[in-house]
């Protein structure tokens, strides 16, 4: 069988997640404090279990609708207008999926025909190229600068767009990175988009873990919300990650498209995990902004650390990564990080995983205890010395 004619070209071409190759190294080797992948070490709040408990004994396991639960709609309706201040119909203009990435997913699907641009802001989370290559679309890069704080500049958008330009990702608060784009600069991108027919699609996973200011959305700016997917979900803020539960808040018009796509691909999104998605957002408010609490106080420490070990660090002021800078060692991102696993036993993630632009950093995320913490930056210090 000849499977490189029977397989899909486009699936072929697609690099694997350098998240996972790191993830999947740190499970092979034993005794490895991994830093690598985005995953809270709280358990999800007991509400939430509760109501999936009650929900389980209870034997309500059927389908939902295709769009989601009614009052997980309603729910999220609710949310977004607390949170960014804008207001989507529960009936029609909010989908519930299968964590963010599906949202992800469907948004680019719905909007990129073969051959369209869609603008992507690196470094950014890796499945946003694959998922644009997947549909047919062609990728552009939006390189962001240290020197920029990591953020997308009006300049460097406006010098990408081109008549073939459809769509923009616009990821933050970042991952890798931890940046973090304000009320200003956000309308300073909104002027620029304003000019054009593009669509954007926010990807806001991480927008209750925020450091000083609160998260402010592209959607709630002037008229941004006629062009806006705003992407969400439960792993992160609610430690939800292996519910698998995101949603997507737009215009009717795209909502409608994604919807038709989801009903096709998945059906319905798991109705246990809606039920308890349901009481998170109602009752778990405290709780999400204990995370938050003690997700600054592991930064601050994350970043001290590495500073105290001569390695420069962005201060991330949004989500749970810091991104510092390795180039003094001489060393690319992929050869500090496996030498770095198989000599001292810490899985950390090359920053061109990112893209490319990413290289000479490397993603460490401090979603875990100060002690764990504490252990990896040791064995980091250990490594350093000993180059």
């Amino acid at each position: 069988m000849n499977y490189d004619k029977l397989l899909s070209e486009k699936v072929l071409g697609l690099k694997p997640s350098g998240i996972r190759k790191f993830f999947d190294i740190a499970e092979s080797v034993a005794d490895v404090i991994s830093l690598s992948v985005g995953e809270p070490d709280f358990k999800t709040p007991w509400a939430v279990r509760k109501r999936a408990i009650d929900v389980l004994e209870a034997g309500r396991t059927n389908y939902t609708s295709n769009a989601g639960l009614a009052e997980l709609r309603e729910a999220v309706s609710e949310y977004l207008k607390r949170a960014i201040r804008v207001e989507y119909s529960p009936a029609d203009e909010i989908v519930i999926t299968v964590g963010g990435s599906e949202a992800i997913d469907l948004a680019v699907r719905a909007l990129v025909n073969p051959g369209d641009e869609v603008i992507v802001p690196e470094p950014g989370f890796v499945c946003y190229s694959p998922i644009v290559r997947m549909a047919g679309g062609v990728p552009v890069p939006a390189v962001t600068r240290e020197e920029d704080c990591f953020k997308l500049t009006p300049e460097t958008l406006e010098s990408l767009i081109t008549p073939k330009t459809k769509a923009m990702f616009l990821p933050f608060p970042n991952n890798p990175t931890g940046a973090v784009m304000r009320r200003r600069e956000l309308e300073e991108i909104a002027g620029v988009v304003g000019k054009t027919d593009m669509a954007v699609i926010s990807d806001e996973i991480y927008s209750e873990l925020t450091y000083g200011e609160p998260h402010v959305s592209i959607a709630e700016i002037g008229d941004m919300r006629e062009r806006a997917v705003v992407v969400n979900g439960f792993s992160k803020s609610f430690a939800m990650t292996g519910w698998r539960l995101g949603f997507a808040g737009g215009p009717r018009r795209i909502i409608s498209q994604m919807l038709k796509i989801h009903q096709y691909a998945v059906m319905c999104s798991p109705t246990i995990s809606q039920h308890a998605a349901v009481t998170a957002l109602n009752d778990c408010g405290g709780e999400v902004r204990a995370m938050t609490e003690e997700y600054d106080a592991r930064r601050r420490f994350t970043v001290k650390g590495f500073r105290d070990l001569g390695l420069g660090c962005f201060e991330p002021e949004g989500a749970f990564y810091a991104f510092p800078s390795i180039k003094g060692t001489g060393m690319g991102s992929a050869e500090f990080c496996t030498r770095l696993i198989k000599e001292k036993k810490v899985a950390v993630v090359p920053g061109d995983a990112f893209g490319e632009c990413g290289e000479g950093y490397v993603r460490v995320c401090y979603a875990y205890s100060v002690r764990h913490l504490s252990a990896a930056l040791k064995r980091i210090g250990e490594f350093l010395g000993a180059l």
